[in-house]
């Protein structure tokens, strides 16, 4: 149906107001974003929902039909305007104060008016008191239409500030009061180089919290406050809300806390309690190390690292004829490739965080330029298992890596620790999330290696076990022709990993990616070239080799330069343009968000939350599955949840701090909201179809 959407401009002396719409049309049970846009001349201003120490709030009188009921006003992020003798918070210029208008599920088709009185206080160096009536039409229909302002209010909504769970902020009274004042410490973590931090307070009638705040020293990664709260009446607040507000560079960001108050002498029990997620306090010390164990153990069974076990099955059997200390030799040998890989990647996490920046487990696949890099080494390993070429240790570097794959020796061996490492980093296991995340949110460097070398020594367990008891294998057949036909065999799950490896460079070249493809046809054909005229050919393979190395440079001058312009991948990526490619099939999955947790918990809805990414096997193999399976899918509808999914793709930040929350650095990750709201998530690492549906009763019992 259509819609004819009215706004009527009013005007106070120095403000005009309107109400706006975000949809045109709406259908019955919709929930539809309206705003109050306030447009002040220049020099005037209007205040937030605590104007400070003088000044009147924006307040709102609605006048709505029946079936429609509105919500709490969402305020922007307000500017602090300190004066010689009275600090306020207010808006100069434009405001458009946010209300939610939830519509009845039973409402009839056809136009709708809605109404509102505004009144503000407008100031400037005078104050001049201001209201005006505003209205708007909106039609209920079969479908939902957005209106003109539809952009406009959304471009404001991400003026709003965040939900105070990502901050994991505390608050407690640095001693005891001297009169009727207290210092009052507030601390969080922080996402941005902030070179500015403020806190705006909720007004409250039995005490304030003085607009002069300092900033003071504070570990890596946090924020530390130091305000004083000036009692009025009362005991001393047990809570303090309002805004955690940064500044890192030009732009404002703000956490919208309520915090419960801790004494000062609680301050270490505060400590404690900071470190602790909702789904329990941290594991002792030993039982993250028997996490970590157990996690690298089971990295051995899934789908990223088997490619590389079949090799070493290989090795197994080629090696069976050796001496045994030499077989126990290359189990160390292997151990120790997995462990100096492990220890590497240990020391660039410590490294990026004292630059500042968060790690996840698999950082590395968040980067386009590593994952071209292994795509062309693995299809070169997988050519070399094929047969297109054999090659040897003194023709390059990076072409010597492919054939170190597939050796039986020494070098073969620690090369595979390293290949095994690199390719389990895009999976999680059972037990490992929880060691991992446990890991990087450590200050203690020594620990965090010792907790990732842990790991190490799980993926390389069972061959170093075997290698010491090559007994155990006795079922494997003696060696043979049959080898290399397996040899053989085993370039194709290597291949299979290439192919998945070039879907990721997808996420940063779109449909450049074809360029990449056509790349490693070159380098298939070159080393092709160079493996049957060169090194199998008995005639001109001067020719030969000049070719494969022309082929060679034709590809990526032509294919990857010029074509994929790989120096130059794309910014607007599935992760930030809010299109997810991982969203499992068969619902309506909404981008996950603090808010949208907070927002339905509110409604008493139960939530899911898929933590995922493109480049997780496990993720995408064994978890999303599970979320597609019609009992699931069923269930979800019965218990009306919102599922909501988190695309770690690309490592955003926001999805980097609430993994922390948890205790975790990798995906998967799943957490079930029960509809209580005072209730915490159940937390799972890993997912069936039967762990859903369990987790779905009890969310809403």
């Amino acid at each position: 149906m259509a819609l004819a959407l009215a706004t009527m401009s009013a005007h106070a002396a120095h403000t005009q107001a309107r109400l706006i719409l975000a949809a045109e049309t709406a259908r019955p049970g919709d929930t539809v974003m309206a705003g109050i846009h306030l447009h002040m001349d220049p020099g005037w201003h209007t205040y937030w929902r605590n104007s400070g120490q003088s000044g009147i709030p924006t307040s709102n009188n609605w006048q709505l039909p029946k079936g429609v009921t509105v919500g709490e006003i969402q305020w922007p992020v307000p500017d602090k305007l300190p004066e010689l003798e009275l600090t306020t918070y207010n808006y100069e210029k434009d405001v458009v104060l946010l209300v939610p208008l939830k519509l009845a599920s039973d409402l009839p088709p056809g136009p709708l008016e809605i109404k509102d009185k505004v009144s503000w206080l407008e100031c400037k160096t005078s104050c001049v008191p201001g209201s005006a009536t505003v209205n708007a039409t909106l039609t209920i229909g079969t479908e939902s239409r957005p209106s003109k302002d539809a952009e406009f209010i959304a471009t404001w909504q991400k003026n709003l500030p965040k939900s105070g769970d990502a901050a994991k902020a505390r608050a407690w009274w640095e001693k005891a009061a001297t009169g009727d004042v207290r210092p009052l410490i507030l601390e969080w973590t922080s996402l941005a180089a902030t070179t500015e931090a403020d806190f705006f307070p909720d007004s409250n009638e039995q005490f304030e919290v003085q607009p002069a705040s300092e900033k003071l020293p504070s570990d890596a990664g946090k924020i530390r406050l130091r305000a004083k709260v000036k009692k009025s009446s009362g005991e001393w607040p047990k809570q303090i809300s309002g805004l955690l507000v940064e500044q890192p560079k030009a732009e404002k960001l703000a956490y919208d806390v309520k915090l419960s108050v801790a004494d000062s002498g609680e301050i270490s029990k505060a400590s404690t309690s900071a470190t602790n997620n909702e789904s329990g306090s941290a594991p002792p010390v030993w039982k993250i190390f028997l996490y970590a164990f157990i996690g690298g153990l089971i990295l051995n069974v899934m789908p990223c690292v088997l490619p590389v076990i079949a090799l070493k099955i290989l090795g197994f059997v080629s090696e069976a004829k050796n001496e045994l200390g030499h077989v126990r030799k290359l189990g160390l040998i292997y151990t120790a490739g997995v462990l100096s890989s492990f220890l590497a990647l240990a020391l660039l996490v410590l490294a990026l965080q004292a630059a500042g920046k968060s790690a996840g487990w698999g950082f590395q696949f968040g980067n386009p330029y590593f994952l071209i890099g292994m795509t062309t080494l693995v299809t070169l390993i997988a050519l070399n298992l094929f047969g297109v070429f054999e090659i040897t240790l003194g023709s390059g570097t990076l072409t010597a890596a492919t054939q170190l794959a597939s050796k039986h020796g020494a070098a073969g061996a620690f090369f595979n620790g390293l290949l095994a490492t690199v390719l389990a980093t895009s999976c999680s296991a059972p037990f490992l999330g929880a060691a991992i995340g446990f890991a990087f949110a450590l200050k203690n460097a020594v620990m965090m290696i010792l907790i990732l070398l842990t790991v190490g020594i799980g993926l390389a367990a069972p061959y170093l076990v075997l290698s010491w008891r090559p007994d155990w294998l006795k079922f494997l057949p003696k060696p043979g022709p049959w080898m290399q036909r397996f040899k053989v065999a085993m370039g194709f799950p290597m291949m299979a990993a290439a192919v998945w490896l070039c879907s990721l460079v997808a996420e940063y070249y779109g449909e450049r990616t074809w360029w990449m493809v056509m790349f490693l046809v070159f380098v298939a054909v070159g080393f092709w070239v160079y493996g049957e005229f060169v090194q199998r050919g008995t005639k001109r393979r001067g020719v030969a080799g000049v070719i494969s190395v022309l082929l060679l440079v034709v590809g990526y001058a032509y294919a990857l330069e010029s074509k994929l312009e790989w120096r130059a991948p794309i910014k607007e990526t599935a992760a930030n343009s809010g299109t997810s490619k991982v969203v499992p099939k068969g619902l309506a999955w909404e981008k996950w968000s603090p808010e949208a947790v907070a927002a339905a918990r509110a409604e008493g809805r139960p939530v899911v939350v898929d933590f995922t990414a493109k480049w997780c096997p496990t993720c995408n193999t064994i978890v999303k599955p599970s979320f597609e399976s019609d009992s699931v899918q069923k269930k979800l509808k019965e218990v009306n949840a919102v599922a909501l999914v988190a695309d770690y793709t690309h490592f955003p930040a926001d999805i980097t701090a609430e993994l922390q929350r948890f205790q975790r650095a990798a995906v998967p990750l799943v957490l079930v909201y029960p509809r209580k709201a005072d209730e915490p998530p159940m937390v799972f690492d890993l997912v069936r179809p039967g762990t859903i549906l369990d987790a779905l009763d009890r969310a809403v019992r």
